[in-house]
């Protein structure tokens, strides 16, 4: 706690700094600052500062994505292009693929844009699959964009099933790490090296890696 405490002090220096330039160009204060974000947090929490009644976590999202969505419009429609605006335009275009892919999905969320139950998730995972195997055969040039298709519908199911498939992916990851050399050691200490062994004697040590229990259990 004692680094975290250093870190947000490092934090806060940016923020005072930041307010000090704004205060010093008029554009606004330190003060405007923590207004603004009291305020935006009391328009997007209706369901706790108004009379909006909410039965579920799912509906006080969906109402925080329609809200952000009326906000942006209106800045647009004071700049003229309220048209233009979209829920994804939250979405940083720098995030990490799988991440961004859970935060679009997120979005479409908020605006009803999604299956009604894990099922149907499940289906479209199969029929992504079936067009993936249709245009490998065929040796086409769309196998890339199928294998995405794929992917985002993983991770589709995955939000269904309320699994954070970055995580997951991490957890095998670290589980192929724990078993690759678990296989490499072994391998040494009967005086083998894994690129002069055959797939079935690797596949030997990777069964008995396979018995380990995974790290952190």
């Amino acid at each position: 706690m004692q680094e975290v405490k250093k870190e947000l002090g490092d934090l806060l220096l940016h923020m005072v700094f930041y307010a000090r330039i704004g205060q010093e160009q008029g554009a606004f204060t330190i003060t405007d600052v923590l207004h603004g974000i009291c305020e935006k947090l009391i328009r997007r929490h209706p369901h706790i500062y108004g009379d909006v009644k909410v039965k579920d976590e799912d509906e006080v999202k969906a109402n925080w994505e329609q809200i952000k969505l009326q906000e942006k419009a209106a800045a647009g429609s004071a700049g003229g292009d309220a048209d233009a605006i979209s829920v994804l335009e939250g979405v940083p275009r720098g995030l990490p693929s799988m991440v961004k892919a859970i935060r679009i999905q997120d979005k479409a969320r908020g605006v009803g844009f999604d299956w009604d139950n894990k099922e149907q998730v499940w289906e479209k995972v199969h029929e992504e699959l079936a067009e993936l195997k249709q245009e490998v055969e065929a040796n086409s040039d769309r196998q890339a964009a199928e294998v995405g298709d794929v992917l985002f519908s993983i991770v589709n199911y995955a939000r269904f099933l309320g699994i954070d498939p970055d995580e997951a992916l991490e957890r095998t990851n670290r589980k192929f790490i724990q078993r690759f050399q678990y296989m490499e050691r072994e391998s040494r200490k009967d005086g083998k090296r894994l690129g002069a062994m055959s797939l079935a004697e690797m596949d030997a040590y990777w069964d008995r890696a396979k018995q380990l229990p995974a790290e952190g259990q």
